[in-house]
């Protein structure tokens, strides 16, 4: 689910590179790469992915 996220975030974060558009001040191309990142480092880290505390039996 993280990755899929951080995925779609990159993705935005291109296009309105390739565009040269911020939308307002807040979000730019470099808050949204940022921000993918962490989804992408929390995909890695392994939270998210359906498994317990316990892990596979």
């Amino acid at each position: 689910m993280f990755a899929t996220i951080a995925a779609v975030l990159f993705g935005l974060a291109l296009l309105l590179e390739l565009l040269g558009q911020n939308i307002q001040d807040l979000v730019t191309p470099r808050t949204l790469t940022l921000a993918g990142l962490l989804f992408l480092a929390l995909h890695v880290a392994g939270y998210g992915s359906g498994w317990g505390r316990r892990g596979r039996r």
